[in-house]
C-alpha cells in the first residue's frame, strides 16, 4: 500500500515536473521572440539610419552636379565671349592686310612679285578662315548659334560654289562639275553654304585626279544633295572620325603635295551645323575609288518662297563702275583707313574720311561733295554704331543712300538689324574683290533708280 502510494507520488512529480519544463520552454520562446524583436528594430533602425545618409549624399551630389554643369555652362559661354572678342581684335588688323596686300599685288610687276603676294593672301585667307572655324565651333557648342530657317534658293548656292571653286579644281587638273537644281529649300542659308563649301573643299583637296561631282536629286518632300568624288577614299573604319577635331586621316604623297594647310576643322564643324539645322548627312566610300556625302534637307514651297539674292562675289558689273563715285569712309582704326583709302583711290574713288558721327556730320554740310554710297564700321570710339550713323545719314540727306556695315561681329541679332535697315552687311576680313562687286551693284541700282525717276 505504502509502495503504491510513494508510486503515485512519483508519478505526480514527474507530470508536475514535466508541465513546469514545458512551461519555461515556452517563456523561454517568448524571451527568444522579444530577443529577436528587439534585434530586428535595431535593424530596421540602422538600415533607415543608412538609407537616410545615402540619400543625403545623393542630393548633395546632385546640388554638386548640378552647380557643375551651371559652372560648365557659364565656362563656354564665356569662353565664346571671349573667343568673339578676341577674334574680333585680331580681325581688325588681319583686315587691314588683306586690303593693304591687295593694292600691293596690283602695284606688283614681276612675276616674283606677284607670286609672293598671292601666298601671303592665301595665308591670309587661312588664318582667317581658321579663326571663323574656332568662333563657329565654340558658338554652336554652347548653344548661342541658332539657325535661321528660311526658304533658301539652291540654284543661286550652287552657282555661287560652283564660281569659288571652279579656279581651285581647274589648277589641280580636276574635273568640277555642278547639276543646277531649282529648288527652294527650308534651311539657313549661311550655314548650309558653311556645310556645302567644307565638304567640297574636302573632296577636292583629297582628289588628286579625277573629278568631283555636285548635284541634286528629289526624294518625295526632300531633296538628297550630293558630292561625289573620285579621290582616295575613306576606310569604312574611319568614316565617324573623320567628322573629329584635327583629324586628317592617312594621306598619299600625291594629296600631301597638293593639299596644304587646313588642320581637320571642315568636317567637325559641318557635322555640328547639320545637327543644329536637324538635316541628315551620310557617307559612304571605298578606299582608292571616292567618296560620297549625302546632305537631306527638306523642299520648301515654292509658291511662297522669296528669292534670296546670292553671295556679293558673284555680282559681275563693269570694270569702271566705281569711277568718280563719292564713298564716305567711316572707320575709328588708322591702318584700316590707310588701306582702304589707297584701295578706294585705286578704283578711282572720291574717298572722304570720317572717325565719328561729329566727322560726319561736318562732311555732311558740303554741299559740294555728297556720298554716293557708305561703308561704315559698325563699332566706333564711344559706343558710336555704324548702323545708327548710316540710319541718321539717310534721313539727313532724305535718300536711301547705299551703305555698307562692315564688322567682325558675327552676331545674328546684328544681321537681322542690318537686314531690317535696308543696309548690306559684310564681315571682316574684307574680300577686296567681293567688296568692290558689291559697292558696283548698289550703285548701279541707284543709278537705275534715279534714271527711272527721270534725274540723270
Amino acid at each position: 500500500m505504502a509502495l503504491s502510494e510513494i508510486e503515485k507520488l512519483k508519478r505526480i512529480n514527474a507530470a508536475l515536473m514535466e508541465q513546469v519544463e514545458r512551461s519555461m520552454d515556452q517563456q523561454g520562446n517568448a524571451f527568444s521572440l522579444f530577443q529577436t524583436a528587439i534585434g530586428l528594430e535595431k535593424q530596421v533602425r540602422e538600415r533607415t539610419d543608412e538609407l537616410a545618409l545615402a540619400l543625403r549624399r545623393l542630393e548633395d551630389t546632385n546640388q554638386a552636379l548640378n552647380a557643375a554643369k551651371e559652372a560648365a555652362e557659364e565656362a563656354n559661354i564665356s569662353k565664346t565671349r571671349f573667343l568673339a572678342a578676341a577674334s574680333h581684335d585680331v580681325l581688325q588688323p588681319l583686315n587691314a592686310a588683306s586690303l593693304s596686300i591687295s593694292t600691293l599685288a596690283d602695284l606688283q610687276t614681276t612675276e616674283e612679285g606677284k607670286s609672293l603676294a598671292r601666298q601671303v593672301e592665301k595665308s591670309l585667307a587661312t588664318m582667317d578662315e581658321l579663326l571663323k572655324t574656332l568662333l563657329d565651333i565654340s558658338k554652336l557648342d554652347s548653344g548661342v548659334m541658332k539657325p535661321d530657317v528660311r526658304d533658301v534658293s539652291l540654284k543661286a548656292l550652287l552657282e555661287g560654289l560652283r564660281t569659288d571653286f571652279e579656279p581651285i579644281a581647274a589648277e589641280r587638273g580636276l574635273n568640277l562639275r555642278f547639276r543646277q537644281s531649282d529648288h527652294f529649300v527650308a534651311s539657313d542659308r549661311t550655314m548650309l553654304r558653311r556645310i556645302l563649301q567644307n565638304i567640297i573643299s574636302n573632296a577636292i583637296n583629297y582628289t588628286p585626279e579625277g573629278s568631283v561631282l555636285v548635284g541634286a536629286r528629289e526624294r518625295g518632300s526632300h531633296l538628297r544633295i550630293e558630292i561625289i568624288d573620285t579621290g582616295i577614299g575613306i576606310p569604312e573604319d574611319s568614316i565617324e572620325a573623320v567628322f573629329e577635331e584635327f583629324y586628317r586621316g592617312a594621306q598619299p604623297n600625291s594629296v600631301k603635295r597638293a593639299y596644304r594647310g587646313g588642320l581637320g576643322l571642315g568636317l567637325s564643324i559641318v557635322q555640328r551645323m547639320v545637327a543644329a539645322l536637324g538635316h541628315e548627312l551620310s557617307v559612304s566610300s571605298e578606299p582608292g575609288r571616292g567618296t560620297k556625302f549625302a546632305l537631306q534637307l527638306p523642299i520648301s514651297n515654292p509658291a511662297i518662297a522669296f528669292q534670296i539674292r546670292d553671295g556679293s562675289s558673284n555680282l559681275q558689273q563693269p570694270v569702271n563702275a566705281l569711277y568718280g563715285a563719292h564713298v564716305l569712309l567711316i572707320e575709328n582704326d588708322p591702318a584700316v583707313v590707310q588701306a582702304m583709302t589707297s584701295l578706294l583711290e585705286r578704283w578711282q574713288c572720291s574717298v572722304r574720311i570720317a572717325y565719328s558721327y561729329e566727322d560726319v556730320r561736318k562732311l555732311l554740310s558740303n554741299r559740294d561733295w555728297q556720298p554716293d554710297i557708305v561703308l561704315a564700321d559698325q563699332h566706333l570710339d564711344n559706343d558710336e554704331l555704324g548702323t545708327q550713323i548710316a540710319s541718321d545719314i539717310r534721313r539727313h540727306l532724305g535718300a536711301d543712300v547705299p551703305a555698307v556695315i562692315i564688322t567682325a561681329d558675327a552676331d545674328d541679332e546684328l544681321a537681322e538689324n542690318v537686314r531690317a535697315l535696308g543696309l548690306e552687311l559684310m564681315h571682316k576680313p574684307l574680300k577686296p574683290a567681293e567688296l568692290r562687286a558689291l559697292m558696283a551693284n548698289l550703285l548701279s541700282r541707284k543709278r537705275n533708280r534715279a534714271t527711272n525717276y527721270g534725274m540723270y
